[in-house]
């Protein structure tokens, strides 16, 4: 009986050094990601000619928009069928490109405030994902609720762009409060469900893969929750 609880709780241990182990890796990859986003962009955006061309030509920029997406659906729908290398280049791909349509924002916002953004969202990131790492509460109802809002928050940027009022005044107030909310749910959920899937990876590939989508996951959820929060608070170079 001593050996089997012995032999339990050292099952346990093992059990939980891997998943730690997961998780770093996981936080690892989407760090790089972040950091290869905000050099890029940092770097086109400080350039107030080269950031300028981009925001200026609509067909280069749109392009960058669309093979963003098509990265992004491609790695969440094919990623069992490509190696991990494969995948974690894509994934930096994205990144990068994500940097240069990123760098627009320094036409808009001032350094000052961008930076402010990034460590303010950094702070908040590592709070919500902690807690989504740590809590032993099911936060599945709260990612599905996040998930029909995301879907609400897409319909209505689309609209927005057809009809740029709707993004002003209270209006846009509201839509980014909704949109803070929903991208904070949505972190502290992404973070379990990642955790419980790198949990129950059968082999050290389908791992490896998990660790890419995990990375993924979360870089979306930050980017996300820095351009809202940039919106909240970010100051206008034109004030």
């Amino acid at each position: 009986m001593e050996r089997n609880t012995r032999t339990s709780s050292l099952d346990v241990e093992s059990r939980s050094e891997t998943a730690a182990g997961f998780m770093t890796r996981v936080y690892q990859w989407m760090s790089i990601g972040v950091l290869l986003t905000a050099g890029i962009s940092t770097y086109i955006g400080t350039n107030e000619a080269s950031a300028t061309s981009i925001a200026s030509n609509r067909v280069l920029f749109w392009v960058l928009i669309i093979a963003q997406f098509g990265l992004v659906i491609g790695l969440s729908a094919m990623i069992q069928r490509m190696s991990a290398v494969m995948a974690t280049g894509l994934f930096l791909l994205y990144s990068a490109l994500t940097g240069v349509t990123l760098s627009t924002i320094f036409l808009i916002y001032t350094q000052a405030s961008i930076q402010s953004a990034f460590f303010t969202t950094s702070i908040g990131f590592a709070g919500l994902s902690i807690f989504g790492m740590v809590t032993k509460k099911d936060l599945g109802p709260i990612g599905t609720f996040c998930g029909m809002g995301l879907f609400g928050l897409i319909g209505y940027s689309l609209l927005a762009m057809f009809f740029p009022a709707m993004m002003g005044g209270t209006a846009g107030l509201v839509f980014s409060l909704v949109g803070l909310l929903i991208f904070a749910g949505l972190t502290a959920y992404d973070t379990q469900k990642i955790k419980l899937m790198g949990a129950h990876a059968i082999n050290a590939d389908e791992r490896a893969k998990i660790t890419v989508l995990g990375a993924l996951t979360l870089y979306l959820d930050f980017i996300n929750l820095f351009l809202i929060i940039l919106r909240f608070s970010g100051g206008s170079r034109r004030d």
